[in-house]
């Protein structure tokens, strides 16, 4: 019996897209491509719009193919987004490095203390 049945909705991690779809690594012997024409019942115009490299993803199992660990996929009618945290940019402090600079040498010299007294 196949480990990806058809018609399964798995979850995934995209390892790159290219102009003719998006490749998803299952796990550590199963990848999978979800083909242009199963990302959406519209025109696609451009992939990244839907998808980003490193994202992890709902996809459904079209086909499976045990003995190359192949997998087909699609995300057309599912949600395939999953509930993510939402990144906040990180902001540079004015001092910026400068801080880190100004401790840096007082910082060795105490470690340097330490290991020695050992």
């Amino acid at each position: 019996m196949t480990k990806y049945e058809k018609g399964k909705i798995v979850t995934g991690c995209v390892t790159g897209v290219e102009k003719y779809g998006i490749f998803v690594g299952l796990d550590e012997y199963y990848s999978g491509l979800i083909h242009i024409s199963e990302i959406s019942s519209g025109y696609v115009r451009n992939i990244n719009d839907y998808v980003n490299i490193g994202e992890t993803i709902k996809v459904k199992v079209l086909e499976s193919d045990d003995d190359t660990f192949q997998v087909k996929l699609t995300i057309k009618d599912i949600d395939y987004r999953m509930n993510r945290r939402k990144r906040s940019k990180i902001v540079e402090t004015p001092s910026g490095f400068h801080s880190l600079s100004k401790e840096l040498d007082s910082w060795i010299q105490e470690k340097y203390q330490e290991i020695i007294k050992k």
